[in-house]
């Protein structure tokens, strides 16, 4: 089996679909617009169980299939990022600092079609729950849903979401059963010196050295305490202090990020890097404050549904457009919590191999991917609950 054809036969009202959100991008849980347009277009295709509000905006409908059977759930994630555009497209975003830079305007089309064809055939038993989730990009909208009882309500058994690929080739389906994508953690470390005459050092306490030191050794994480065998990146990647050639400052800030896939990783990251930032301070003679946020958990795809997913994915792309054992990313994913909470599979569909990545302002969704996208989407259901 191929991409289905009655999908791929309302490929153009997807791309319509895509390229209107793409214009209109909302960020975190202010999508109101873009979840009252979902709501729209699902009433359009006849479904009526619809639920709205989850994390604020997020859409919930659920689409019955012919008697009893299991419950799946399918996530698409709605909201845009904080960027200017400049890909210069005639549907480019109308929203100054606003745009649809990771694809999830694609992902949400994506499953709009997938709705679209399950309420015309529900040719499965059991049900689907369509999950058009806000707030992906750092604030936790899939926790928020999940914490709301959204599993619960609908008694979800499995959950599943696809994510655009840009880099992969076009239309192809990757994924792997365990670990996929990486906890992601922050931290803010906040320097107190005592400024002075850029002249007369002795007779201030330096921040700036002090911040110099303290992301020296931060680096020695990686190389000094973590097992080598295992995933683990620390990266600076601000500090902010100083205004002038000839003063030295009272205060220095940093932050960065951690991404790491073991939890006992994570844990010796936040313990050493305290133990670095006082030891640091205190050689310098500052003081320095830690402030350590604990992030997305590590995206970790369930290995019976993994295997199903690929299985499905062979039959819609084909087996030569199939990579079950795709390289885990240091990248995070909130799609994480709703792992957490039922078993299931993230997937990644090619946005072909030429392009933008994700987050960059020239990033655009290949629109010739969604009836991939969508077909899979539908085919997982149909196959979960094979007549």
């Amino acid at each position: 089996m191929a991409v289905i054809n009655r999908i791929a036969g309302f490929a153009d009202e997807m791309t319509a679909w895509r390229r209107h959100i793409h214009e209109n991008p909302e960020l975190g849980r202010e999508c109101h617009q873009t979840a009252a347009y979902v709501v729209e277009r699902l009433k359009e295709f006849g479904v009526t169980d619809i639920s709205t509000g989850w994390a604020e905006s997020g859409v919930v409908a659920v689409i019955e299939g012919q008697g009893e059977g299991p419950v799946i759930g399918l996530r698409a994630d709605m909201d845009a990022l904080p960027m200017t555009e400049i890909t210069g497209l005639d549907y480019a975003s109308k929203v100054p600092g606003k745009m649809h830079a990771c694809g999830h305007d694609g992902h949400t089309a994506m499953l709009l079609g997938t709705a679209k064809y399950l309420a015309e055939t529900r040719n499965f038993r059991g049900r689907a729950v369509l999950l058009f989730q806000p707030d992906e990009e750092g604030g936790g909208g899939g926790e928020a849903m999940v914490q709301e009882g959204v599993m619960e309500k609908y008694a979800i058994d499995e959950v599943y979401a696809i994510h655009n690929g840009p880099g992969l080739p076009s239309g192809m389906i990757a994924m792997a059963p365990g670990p996929l994508m990486a906890a992601v953690d922050s931290f803010y470390i906040d320097i107190q010196g005592r400024g002075g005459h850029g002249a007369m050092p002795h007779d201030a306490d330096d921040p700036v050295v002090a911040a110099v030191g303290i992301v020296q050794a931060i680096q020695t994480i990686v190389s000094r305490n973590a097992d080598a065998q295992k995933r683990l990146v620390v990266s600076v990647t601000k500090i902010e202090t100083g205004t002038a050639t000839n003063i030295i400052p009272d205060t220095a800030h940093i932050c960065g990020t951690v991404r790491t896939f073991d939890p006992e990783v994570r844990d010796m990251v936040e313990r050493r890097m305290g133990e670095i930032v006082a030891g640091q301070a205190a050689s310098f003679g500052v003081s320095a404050r830690l402030n350590y946020d604990r992030g997305y958990p590590a995206t970790i795809n369930h290995e019976k549904q993994t295997l199903f997913a690929a299985d499905v994915a062979r039959e819609v792309v084909g087996a030569e457009q199939v990579d079950d054992a795709a390289r885990p990313m240091m990248a995070a994913e909130d799609f994480s919590y709703m792992l957490e909470a039922r078993p299931g599979a993230y997937v990644f569909v090619g946005n072909g191999e030429n392009g933008a990545m994700v987050h960059h302002p020239r990033y655009d969704f290949n629109d010739e991917i969604a009836p991939v996208g969508a077909s899979f989407l539908a085919r997982l259901v149909e196959r979960a609950g094979a007549l």
